[in-house]
């Protein structure tokens, strides 16, 4: 079970919040966060999304699923053993890890998707992978950085604290950077000015902008491309001013687990697989 979660009598997880004092202020900035970042790895780069596509039959049939991409890094894994800097191997375990995550999504009653802390271990063990690879290769794979990059961003929104926050944000933005350089689009330059964003490097986000708007085609694609990087750079100086601030009250409450967990846990987007 995931830290700061509960489990109800039928088994249900989910997560939690001391309200007292002066956690209550610290709750009402979590879920500030949450507003702005919710969506936030489904924007733009893939339009309508077909939760059965994605995620399978979803809703409580994921577990088949997820143990056959457990089995493929498994395998994966004994052969890298022998050969621990193989970039094909390495980008295949990351890509295994990945879809064994999305597999491990669940889809509630209603229709929503809900990651679980088994997803979410699996999308760490995914960008560690990811970071292996990229450590032995050269040439980083396109097609493999923009399924990691939404990675990130469901680490982000699930990071136990800002600098984490940030740190997987970073990530998120390197790996859309791969994609933007070898697959220069409106999405993929869009979508990076976005991540550029919240990893809070806004000159590097602004100078994205630009070449973004380039390729826009007439005078209502770029006011809306404009307009919508507006305001997710005005949504991105929020949600810094408010991690500094939660931040700050988090050790003015104190260093120990009980200060404050799992700020963004358990509530954010899935990232997409094959």
């Amino acid at each position: 079970m995931a830290k700061g979660g509960s489990k109800t009598d039928s088994g249900e997880h989910r997560m939690v919040f001391d309200i007292r004092g002066k956690r209550r202020h610290v709750v009402k900035v979590v879920y500030a966060i949450l507003a702005i970042l919710m969506g936030l790895s489904l924007f733009l780069v893939t339009g309508a999304i077909n939760v059965n596509t994605l995620f399978g039959n979803g809703g409580g049939e994921s577990g088949s699923g997820a143990k056959i991409y457990e089995e493929q890094a498994q395998r994966i894994e004994r052969k890298l053993v022998k050969s621990p800097e193989d970039p094909e191997l390495l980008l295949a375990l990351s890509r295994a890890q990945l879809n064994a995550g999305n597999q491990s999504v669940e889809q509630t009653s209603e229709g929503q998707l809900a990651i679980t802390e088994e997803a979410v271990q699996w999308y760490r063990e995914a960008s560690e992978s990811w970071s292996k690879y990229l450590a032995a290769t050269d040439e980083p794979s396109p097609s493999g950085a923009q399924l990691i990059a939404p990675t990130f961003v469901t680490l982000a929104e699930s990071a136990p604290s800002a600098p984490q926050f940030e740190e997987n944000m970073t990530f998120a933005a390197e790996a859309q950077q791969i994609v933007a350089e070898k697959r220069p689009s409106l999405n993929s330059l869009s979508t990076l000015a976005i991540y550029q964003y919240f990893a809070f490097e806004p000159a590097a986000a602004e100078k994205t902008r630009e070449e973004a708007i380039a390729l826009t085609n007439g005078k209502f694609e770029r006011e809306n491309l404009e307009n919508q990087l507006d305001e997710y750079k005005k949504r991105s100086a929020e949600a810094e001013k408010q991690l500094k601030a939660l931040e700050k009250q988090n050790k003015e409450l104190g260093t120990g687990k009980q200060a404050l967990e799992n700020p963004l846990g358990g509530l954010g987007s899935p990232s997409l697989g094959e």
